[in-house]
């Protein structure tokens, strides 16, 4: 139960071995995998963290070299955080960048394709962002997290949008309004 098979160090090298290379491996799925799991995507992970724990212990089932794997990994998990939180460089490679779908009404195809969203998912993001056609979005990203954020058209119909509408009712009335000029 507490006896190592393996030296405490070798259980720490393994688990550094295996977090990069699952690292790198989810990476490389793309953002969309991440932030929109399906139940098919769950059991990936679940298989996938099944597959490569024999890797990770060696073979050895003992409570301790369990406790130093996880605190290995918590640890690993940390310290890239930490890494990501200071080096905008690192984040970018880790993490990677938004990608823009839409842009001031025009449907980026090539990006779409390179996230492997489908036009149902992207115009399902849209109806629950209120737009109906691509033509009213100004801009829609592909997030970090595998969110669509969507920033509508500031006036799709050719009507003052309700924010400017009272800002400027409160000036003529001599009141600060806090939106600006």
């Amino acid at each position: 139960m507490w006896n190592l098979s393996l030296p405490w160090w070798e259980f720490v090298i393994r688990a550094l071995i295996i977090y990069g290379f699952l690292l790198i491996l989810l990476r490389l799925t793309g953002k969309r995998q991440i932030g929109q799991m399906s139940p098919f995507d769950l059991v990936l992970l679940l298989v996938l963290s099944n597959a490569v724990q024999n890797s990770m212990n060696g073979g050895d089932n003992t409570i301790l070299g369990g406790m130093i794997l996880a605190v290995t990994l918590v640890a690993c998990n940390a310290a890239l955080g930490y890494v990501t939180y200071r080096s905008k460089t690192v984040e970018k490679i880790v993490e990677g960048e938004p990608e823009v779908l839409i842009f001031d009404g025009k449907l980026i195809k090539k990006t779409l394709e390179k996230e492997g969203l489908t036009m149902d998912e992207l115009m399902g993001a849209l109806r629950v962002a209120g737009c109906e056609k691509v033509e009213e979005v100004h801009l829609a990203t592909m997030e970090l997290n595998g969110q669509i954020s969507i920033v509508r058209e500031e006036n799709p119909k050719g009507e003052t949008p309700r924010v400017y509408r009272i800002a400027r009712s409160l000036r003529r009335k001599g009141r600060r309004s806090g939106y600006g000029a």
